[in-house]
């Protein structure tokens, strides 16, 4: 399919769309540089070619229409592909449900893809506190307007979405969810998750919190965010 490039597919997840059975698909390029990012291969050296041809994944999920119900989309940043509406459209017709995972930069394409009803499921990430954030995502941007956008967009419940964040040392403190807390206050799920170092990371110097300091990180988001949980605890 044109102007979408698919990095790789992991053929079964039980744990990246919650609530189904679904497969994953990852694009490549994103427009963010995470240091801690876990799939720094993906943003930092995609293939431009991709590994994975569109007729052969949709080939797959007419083989898989048995056991799978769903589709998570994920990178790099899937709404850098100009062809991700047309892509999910072609999932959509083969009666899967979509998953899409997004950094927010890209709020036009988030906000057409829901209005459209062509997403099922959006997960996006909350990078750190409104002050911290670009130096959080490894950019010298300003894309807080973006990803204010994003935020503001999803809060108005037009889909059923997560805010997520990959919590890190030395880059997020009691602080920084404190501001979190206030920026996103609301009904909304949204979940802390453990920095795992994958070995294959774009920076270096990063550590995971332990168990307590998350809970006491969650214990500062409650305030604002009452969902708000560890993911996996």
């Amino acid at each position: 399919m044109k102007d979408m490039i698919i990095a790789g597919l992991q053929k079964l997840s039980l744990l990246d769309f919650p609530g189904k059975v679904a497969c994953t698909v990852f694009t490549a390029g994103c427009n963010l540089r995470c240091p801690f990012c876990h799939n720094a291969p993906l943003v930092v050296s995609p293939s431009l070619d991709g590994t994975v041809t569109s007729d052969s994944f949709f080939e797959f999920l007419k083989k898989r229409s048995d056991m799978l119900e769903g589709v998570a989309i994920t990178g790099g940043e899937p709404t850098l592909m100009r062809g991700l509406p047309d892509f999910i459209r072609e999932i959509k017709k083969m009666g899967y449900a979509v998953k899409l995972d997004t950094n927010g930069t890209n709020p036009q394409m988030l906000k057409d893809l829901v209005l459209s009803k062509a997403v099922d499921y959006v997960a996006m990430d909350i990078k750190n506190s409104p002050e911290k954030y670009a130096l959080t995502a490894g950019t010298d941007r300003d894309v807080m307007g973006s990803v204010n956008d994003s935020v503001s967009f999803l809060m108005e419940n037009h889909v059923d979405f997560e805010f997520r964040t990959t919590v890190v040392k030395p880059f997020h403190t009691e602080d920084d969810f404190s501001s979190i807390g206030k920026w996103i206050a609301g009904d909304e799920k949204y979940f802390l998750q453990k920095f795992v170092d994958s070995g294959n990371l774009i920076g270096d110097g990063m550590e995971s919190y332990e168990d307590e300091e998350m809970k006491g990180f969650l214990n500062i988001l409650k305030q604002y965010v009452p969902k708000a949980q560890i993911r996996g605890a």
